[in-house]
Formats: structure tokens, C-alpha cells, sequence
């Protein structure tokens, strides 16, 4: 049994396994995703979500579910799970499993009287490709395999229902066929590693719904088409392997392509592991030449701020500088074509908004730290000095440089931060003027800067900066330290944002801080009474104005809650990271123990990842994205800080 497990009991009470769900990516931008069980819940949902370029930017659910049916002496065992109007399940599949394991690739058992059926699946890294591996473990007699697709060939956002202008003809090939329900859309190739019979039987299974929908407030009914069914005998010991992707795939290849998969894939055999193989779930390399990372799964792209905040964590802490490399060698065209230009990027979103550059140069610095400050100043010195230099010279369009030495933005009538949610357009957080993460960063990117003006001995140049970090550190302090031993969290005109707010702990974690021992304590010492939960940190205190500790509800009332009181894992990673800064070698048995937490979100929601947000209050249940990247790698680079004390 592995690290990821679950037994009988749980897998057959549907209270509790639907709750889980898994997810498996490619370079691509692809992925599967389905619960435990293999019954969807989501829209979102699916053995095969791909890409459509030619029709637009978003994923499209073309292969929705394969049902397996096991037939022995005429007898049929359907081993699917689909939901069906007043919480009606049919087929009842889930009765028939035993165990389920998600170490290298899910692993599922199924008894079926004296049958014993296994399957594994993986999702392919370079292909749109998912494979199934059917082991037939024990029988005592002949037993028929039937498999029997449903189709979907719509966007994630998007239901189907029925209609005269689907397709259900299908092109027989070899081991298989190939069908497409709509133009414009790629063929879907099915095909075995053996020759299967295709019985033609087209035939819509309408109303199957979908739970997470209905709870998100979001249209959840559909109609799936299956354009027939496949059979084939499977022998006692023998396994079967089915190929689901848009392009064909040699049958003599399949089995070989999915041992190939297989043996790169990391074990989820510890929390590290689970939290390794989830970062590396997020790249995406829609061309050879280029790098990214996803925001998050199942909705998000390639956001600006994610992806700095996030690469650190998803390439260095899991020693993999050579990925941070070339994620920046694609992000570093697109910065200066910003600065110099004003020019959106195509891929890399919400460059423009103001705190971007900020978090570009932290991302750098910590490659510094991680592959020493001359090899980082040899990578990156040059564009970090550009950065600073467009800030100082007030050329971007929404950040200006006052006399104070602070940053100021408007961000009344659109969100600049990352608590960007709206209601009828405007920000729910209106946060606006002197923001405290954005002058925090500000004032460690000037001394980042100036340290790496001192290694290149261009020591003018250095002290230049290193006085203007003076005026703006000493601003600072005289705005944003209140008498009540925290931050405010925005300062604009004669207002003063007096809520708690998780923001200002990026003026104790940052390498480079204004504020001397005695305020990062007290500080500290604000957020650990008022925002820390076992899941993260608050995103406000139960004592301000305006707290919503519940992401539920339908789309306003969860916009409302967003940035109000929920959980977000990723603050977690600055506040242990400022716990230690505080505490060195004692704080480290604290640390450890707020992780735990966080382990235990291995067996929950998206099995092995870390879910965007949680409610504020007990039970904290993760909501919002099934895995999210600023999450993952905010809990990696602690795992990292924690090794390097340890050493």
C-alpha cells in the first residue's frame, strides 16, 4: 500500500469519495481529472481535456468517461458511477471496488464475484494522450471486457445537451476508430493494443450531473453521446491497454508507451513527493522554445503574478534551476517588451498589473540565493537594474514613485492587487494608494538591487540605491506602523485601512525589511492570534469589518468571501519563512508542526496537491481550484528552508 491509499469502506460511501478527486497534466496545458471513483463532478471533468487553439483559448472535454463493464457467463458488471437527477447513481460502479492507491499512477481494484480487475492510468507528458491499463488479476472463467465511451467535444465552461448536429459516424482504424462530434474539433483516436470489436450503437445519456457545479451556483445537467461500445476477451494474467488522444498511435506501441510514462513518473510516496510531482503538473510548453507555469487547475492560465510568485517554489526547491531558467527566458521578452512598449503579452496575463515587476524581481533574487549572487547577477543583474530603473524613472502606468521614496497606485475602480475580486465591476477590496506588500517589495527590491551593484563593483551606482532605499525604508515605517503593534494595510490620502490583513507579513519575510526586530515580532505575533489556521493564513481577521469565513454559495456570495476570511496556503510560506527569519534553529519544531495541516490536504479534496483556498472557520474545507501552483510552491520553498536548517 502506498502513501496514497484508500480502502473499501471509504471508497464505497460517496459522501466521502466523491470529495476526492485527482488530476493528472501534460506540457501541453492538458489534463484528466475525475474523483476517486471515477465518477465526475465537475464540468471540468474528463479522461481526455485538451486544448483547442483553432477554436479558442480555453481547454474542451472531448472524452468525458470510458464505463468498463465486465461480463462473465452472459452476465454484465458495470464498474461505471455517473449521478442522474435526486442524487440517483447509475451504473452503481463504486459497490465493486476494493482499493484504490495513487503512487506513480492511480491504481484501481475491482471484484466482481470471483473476478479481479486492476486499472491504471496515465496521463501522457508530451502527448494529448490518456492510457488505461486493464489487468485481468484472477477469473475462473472466460471474461469479456466491454468499454463503452461518452463523448462531450465542448468547452470546460460549457454543457452539452442534445442535438441534431452531433456526429456519432465513426472511421475504423487500426485496433479501433476515430470519431469527432463537430467540426472544427480534432478526431478522437480509440485504440487498443489488440484487435477490440466496435459495436455501433449511438445513443445520449441525458441529465448526468454534476455535484461541484450545482454547489458552485452554475448550470450542472448534460447530455454525453456514446456512439456505441467496444468489446474484447481479456485472459486470467493478461492486461489490455486503451489509447484515448487526437492523433493515432501505433497499437504495437502502446503498452511500450505507457511503461515509458510510467517509469518517469515521481512516486507520491511522502509529503515532499506529492507536493514535487504536483509542481511539475503546473509546466506548460505550448512550443519548444517556450516555458511557463500554470496558475492552477482546472480554470486558470498563465498569470503574470502567479508565475513569479510561483516559479521559485516549483523549480528551485526542487532543485531544478534549469527549469527557472528557461521559465524566465520566456517571461524576460515579455517584461521588456512591456517596459518598453507598453505591449500586452499573448500568453503570460496581467503583465501590466503594478506589483508584477516586484515579484519578477523577488523570483530572481531567490535564484540568487539558491545558485549564489555572482551567477545570479551574471543571469539577471541586467534585467533587475532595467526593472528598477523604469520604477524610479515613474514610466510605469499605474506605479509611481512619490517624494516619499513609496509606491503609489490606483486601485479604486480595478483591482491592482492580488485580492482582485469584483462585484458588478468594481473591487470588493478596493485597495488603493500606499499598498504595504507593494512598498515591502519595493524597498527589498532597492536593496537587492544595490547588493547586486556591489558584487559587479559598480559601488555608485550602489550607494545611489541604497540611499533612496534609506528614504523610502524610512517612509515606511512612518506610514504603515500603527500604535496597536500591527501594519496598516493601505494607506490612500487621510485613509487608513486599519483591517488585519495577512499583507503585512511580507515586511517581516522579505530578505530586506524596513522594520527592526522588535516590530516583526509584534507583527508576527498580530497574525499568529487573528489569521493563522492549520491551512494557511487568513485572508482577514474574525475581528474586522466585513469578515466571510464560508466559499459557498453561489458566484457573488463566494466573490464576497474571496479575499474576506478565506484560507490561502500560500501566505503560509512567508509567514513560517518570517517565523524562522525571527526564531532561527527554535522555531524550527513550529514549523514542522504547522506543516502537518497541510499533509493531511494529501488525502482530501484533489488527493496529492494543495486545493487554492479554504474556509476561515472549522472545518476549513478546501474550496476553489482543485491544485494551485502559488500554493505548492509556497509550501516547497518552507520544505527547502527546513532542509537547509537541517543540514
Amino acid at each position: 500500500m502506498g502513501y496514497l491509499k484508500f480502502d473499501k469502506t471509504l471508497l464505497i460511501n460517496l459522501e466521502e469519495s466523491l470529495k476526492r478527486e485527482i488530476l493528472r497534466t501534460n506540457r501541453s496545458g492538458a489534463y484528466h481529472s475525475t474523483t476517486i471513483v471515477d465518477c465526475n463532478t465537475r464540468k471540468y471533468h474528463g479522461l481526455l481535456v485538451i486544448p483547442v487553439p483553432q477554436l479558442d483559448n480555453d481547454n474542451h472535454v472531448i472524452l468525458s468517461s470510458l464505463d468498463e463493464t465486465v461480463i462473465q457467463h452472459g452476465a454484465e458488471f458495470n464498474l461505471g458511477v455517473h449521478q442522474y437527477p435526486n442524487y440517483h447513481f447509475s451504473p452503481n460502479g463504486h459497490k465493486y471496488v476494493r482499493r484504490f492507491e495513487f503512487d506513480s499512477v492511480p491504481y484501481t481494484i475491482y471484484r466482481v464475484g470471483g473476478v479481479i480487475l486492476s486499472k491504471e492510468k496515465i496521463f501522457t507528458q508530451f502527448e494529448n494522450r490518456i492510457l488505461i491499463k486493464y489487468t485481468l488479476m484472477d477469473a475462473h472463467s472466460p471474461t469479456l471486457l466491454r468499454l463503452r465511451p461518452f463523448l462531450a467535444f465542448r468547452n470546460v465552461n460549457i454543457l452539452t445537451h442534445k442535438n441534431a448536429a452531433a456526429n456519432a459516424n465513426y472511421v475504423e482504424i487500426e485496433n479501433g476508430i476515430k470519431t469527432r462530434m463537430y467540426d472544427n474539433y480534432p478526431d478522437l483516436f480509440m485504440q487498443f493494443n489488440k484487435p477490440a470489436t466496435f459495436v455501433h450503437n449511438p445513443d445520449w445519456y441525458n441529465d448526468i450531473e454534476y455535484s461541484k457545479e450545482m454547489e458552485r451556483g452554475f448550470p450542472f445537467k448534460e447530455d454525453l453521446l456514446v456512439p456505441g461500445y467496444f468489446e474484447l476477451e481479456i485472459q486470467k494474467g493478461e492486461s489490455v491497454y486503451f489509447s484515448g488522444g487526437d492523433t493515432f498511435i501505433d497499437p504495437a506501441m502502446i503498452a511500450e508507451k505507457y511503461t515509458e510514462e510510467s517509469q518517469i513518473r515521481t512516486p507520491r510516496s511522502s509529503f515532499y513527493n506529492c507536493l514535487k510531482n504536483s509542481a511539475q503538473q503546473f509546466y506548460y510548453r505550448p512550443t519548444e522554445n517556450d516555458a511557463y507555469l500554470v496558475a492552477g487547475y482546472p480554470w486558470f492560465k498563465v498569470r503574470a503574478r502567479d508565475l513569479f510568485l510561483s516559479t521559485p517554489g516549483c523549480t528551485l526547491a526542487i532543485d531544478d534551476p534549469v527549469r527557472f531558467e528557461k521559465i524566465m527566458a520566456t517571461a524576460t521578452p515579455a517584461l521588456r517588451n512591456f517596459m518598453t512598449e507598453n505591449k500586452a503579452d499573448p500568453v503570460i496575463r496581467e503583465i501590466d498589473i503594478p506589483d508584477v515587476l516586484l515579484w519578477a524581481i523577488w523570483a530572481m533574487q531567490q535564484y540568487a540565493k539558491d545558485r549564489g549572487i555572482e551567477k545570479g547577477n551574471e543571469q539577471y543583474g541586467e534585467l533587475i537594474q532595467e526593472i528598477i530603473t523604469y520604477l524610479l524613472d515613474n514610466k510605469h502606468p499605474n506605479l509611481k514613485v512619490d517624494d516619499t521614496g513609496l509606491l503609489y497606485t490606483n486601485g479604486k475602480e480595478k483591482p491592482v492587487t492580488w485580492m482582485n475580486s469584483t462585484a458588478n465591476g468594481k473591487p470588493i477590496v478596493p485597495r488603493s494608494g500606499y499598498i504595504i506588500e507593494f512598498n515591502a517589495l519595493w524597498y527589498n527590491s532597492l536593496k537587492f538591487a544595490a547588493e547586486l551593484e556591489r558584487t559587479a563593483n559598480r559601488n555608485d551606482r550602489a550607494e545611489c540605491l541604497e540611499q533612496f532605499a534609506t528614504k523610502a525604508g524610512t517612509s515606511f515605517v512612518n506610514t504603515f506602523v500603527n500604535g496597536y503593534g500591527y501594519l496598516f494595510d493601505y494607506i490612500d490620502g487621510n485613509y487608513a485601512d486599519w483591517s488585519v490583513r495577512p499583507n503585512m507579513l511580507f515586511a517581516v519575510s522579505l530578505d530586506y525589511s524596513p522594520l527592526n526586530r522588535s516590530q516583526k515580532r509584534t507583527v508576527l505575533n498580530i497574525v499568529t492570534k487573528e489569521l493563522l489556521t492549520p491551512k494557511g493564513i487568513r485572508s482577514l481577521s474574525p475581528k474586522s469589518e466585513g469578515y466571510r469565513p464560508y466559499y459557498v454559495g453561489p458566484q457573488y456570495e463566494r466573490d464576497l468571501a474571496y479575499h474576506q476570511g478565506a484560507v490561502w496556503p500560500w501566505l503560509l510560506g512567508p509567514y513560517l519563512e518570517a517565523y524562522l527569519k525571527l526564531y532561527q534553529y527554535s522555531g524550527i519544531s513550529f514549523v514542522e508542526r504547522m506543516l502537518i495541516g497541510l499533509e493531511e490536504e494529501m488525502n482530501t479534496h484533489c488527493i496529492g496537491t494543495i486545493s487554492e483556498i479554504y474556509d476561515g472557520n472549522p472545518p476549513f474545507d478546501a474550496r476553489g481550484a482543485i491544485s494551485f501552483a502559488a500554493n505548492v510552491a509556497s509550501i516547497l520553498r518552507i520544505l527547502k528552508l527546513l532542509e537547509n536548517f537541517n543540514k
